[in-house]
């Protein structure tokens, strides 16, 4: 019988992975049921998965969460009551504080390679205590860390620990390693992902929405007004100070007269005209910053390993600008960019790693779809439909008329399948527009209610990929994890996913991959000669994306889309 573990994410980005018999076969975030942001705790997550699968084994991960929080009578941990309501047989166990360990365990096993160097950037993983020599008998010489970077081997005997950069909650002189062979780095300036929330924040938003500044960052230029953001490769502590680290960082405006604020930055968000040249300058640095630090890692994986193929991790992992900067840096170099690279994927590294312990025999799988969701039957999609019939016109219609509809600059939304690991939309839950258009970013920015600088992808037909855009190398881009050149003698022609630096995220899909929208592609270009469509998420501004087909007939009735296409039931549906 098939041996099936539940890995679970409970923090941010709540998630719930599911690994039987070393294939992965299902991945979902709370935040889709749920409808809050980034919501943790993903019950109604398990609850789907227990409804579906025998769960042999429950690991639990997290990043240092106590141990002690059991339920009244029963006395156990929460997350595996519920599932032994479902399976009265399974067993469980924490790991809650190996959170870049699971990083990295996702990482590997979804990109195939048999052995690679393995670099997790993240803000703040597990807890590390220590004991260390201050040479003061009044000092107890106890030392609280957390993980911001940490280098891995992997192959098929599992993942070692190679090095760690921490950060310190006060400066270390010298430390005692204790049971950790690996060589650490000490300090209590910012590491390279929390100086890149710090100046999300700064900018005005949640330091959790870092792609918005990666998105403004082409907007900017050197400024000398700016003073260096790093110092021996970590954020300025004269700069960067911690409020309650590991929760938040931001920048001492106090200490740093430049950086004093002279606007609202959401007075900006809306209007261009109100955005400073410090400000969009200060995103520039930042990008250009972390990446150069980034690339002093990889070369300390790659100095430690040996080997040519390198996994990235870890929340910065999804920053798609520097993964193509890496890739044109170190063009000999085989990369892997975790597509689910925030801690919603630790889910499914926990998951691994349970699976890895069971079986010993570790394989990394190379992963061709992240359609990971739950599966939706005709019949659920009829008998929603029902429920709506008095808001919508439901029409039989074929790929070469949705395709048509598109090229008449229609905003058209699609729903099929299973919905897409991750947080970005891969052709299952995507509102879809023409890429001709030359004001189409900004009108579907308005429609998403999005800040007006923001830029939108591209999905293009994987054989027609090299002809407009500057793969660097890459053979495909299935998970729209990289921010390409668009060859210059094309950006006129896909003005409205072509970004002011001259880039597009992109996604590459073949008939394999997603046989619906293959075809809807195909027919597009059949009429406009551009086998790309514009393809931004199901959502609204600060909305989940769509999980169910309820989620996205709600989403049209309260905003001004007016169109979606269910291909598997071959039908449109029209907002009356």
């Amino acid at each position: 019988m098939a041996y099936t573990v539940l890995g679970i994410n409970p923090q941010h980005n709540g998630a719930a992975a599911v690994i039987s018999d070393g294939e992965l076969i299902y991945y979902l975030e709370e935040e889709r049921f749920s409808k809050m942001k980034w919501d943790g705790n993903p019950f109604r997550v398990i609850i789907d998965i227990c409804s579906k699968y025998t769960i042999d084994e429950v690991i639990i991960g997290g990043t240092g969460v106590s141990e002690d929080n059991y339920l009244p009578w029963t006395l156990e941990n929460p997350y595996f009551s519920l599932v032994r309501k479902f399976n009265p047989k399974a067993k469980w166990r924490m790991v809650n504080n190996k959170h870049h360990l699971c990083h990295a365990y996702s990482t590997f096993f979804n990109s195939g390679f048999d052995e690679a160097a393995i670099l997790i950037c993240d803000g703040a993983g597990s807890k590390h205590g220590f004991s260390i020599e201050t040479h003061n008998p009044n000092d107890p010489g106890q030392i609280e860390s957390f993980e911001c970077e940490s280098i891995f081997k992997g192959n098929n005997k599992g993942i070692t620990t190679l090095y760690k950069s921490l950060f310190a909650n006060r400066r270390i002189i010298t430390y005692n390693e204790g049971e950790e062979k690996y060589p650490m780095k000490f300090d209590d300036s910012i590491t390279l992902t929390k100086t890149y929330e710090a100046v999300t924040y700064y900018l005005g938003w949640s330091p959790i929405e870092a792609g918005k500044t990666m998105g403004l960052a082409p907007y900017g230029k050197f400024n000398s007004k700016i003073p260096p953001l790093f110092k021996n490769g970590r954020g300025d502590r004269n700069i960067f100070y911690a409020i309650g680290y590991p929760g938040h960082v931001a920048i001492d405006q106090t200490q740093n007269p430049e950086f004093r604020r002279i606007n609202n930055p959401k007075d900006w968000h809306k209007n261009p005209s109100k955005l400073t040249d410090f400000e969009k300058d200060l995103a520039w640095h930042i990008q250009k910053d972390t990446q150069e630090e980034v690339a002093k890692l990889i070369e300390k994986a790659i100095e430690l390993t040996s080997l040519k193929k390198v996994c990235i991790g870890g929340g910065y992992g999804l920053n798609c600008v520097t993964n193509y900067w890496v890739k044109k840096r170190f063009p000999n170099i085989e990369f892997f960019h975790d597509p689910v690279s925030h801690d919603g994927g630790t889910a499914i590294g926990a998951a691994v790693l349970g699976w890895n312990h069971f079986s010993n025999k570790f394989k990394p799988q190379k992963t061709t779809s992240f359609y990971l969701g739950p599966k939706y039957t005709t019949n659920q999609y009829l008998k929603t439909l029902k429920n709506y019939t008095h808001n919508f016109n439901q029409y039989q219609i074929t790929p070469e008329q949705v395709a048509k509809l598109i090229s008449e600059r229609n905003i058209v939304t699609i729903f099929q399948g299973r919905s897409e690991a991750g947080p970005r939309a891969l052709g299952n839950r995507s509102i879809l527009y023409d890429p001709t258009d030359p004001n189409g970013k900004d009108f579907v920015n308005k429609v998403k209610n999005r800040e007006w600088f923001r830029p939108f992808a591209g999905t293009v037909l994987l054989e027609k990929a090299n002809e407009w855009f500057d793969m660097a190398g890459l053979e495909e881009s299935p998970f729209m994890m990289y921010a390409m050149d668009v060859w210059p003698n094309k950006q006129e022609q896909i003005q409205a996913i072509t970004h002011v630096d001259g880039t597009c995220r992109i996604q590459t899909v073949t008939e394999e991959q997603n046989l619906h929208y293959y075809k809807l592609i195909q027919e597009f270009e059949k009429i406009t000669g551009v086998p790309i469509l514009f393809n931004t998420s199901f959502n609204l501004a600060g909305d989940p994306l769509v999980e169910t087909i309820e989620d996205a007939l709600k989403t049209l009735l309260k905003s001004e889309l007016k169109y979606l296409y269910l291909p598997e039931l071959e039908m449109l549906l029209e907002k009356k």
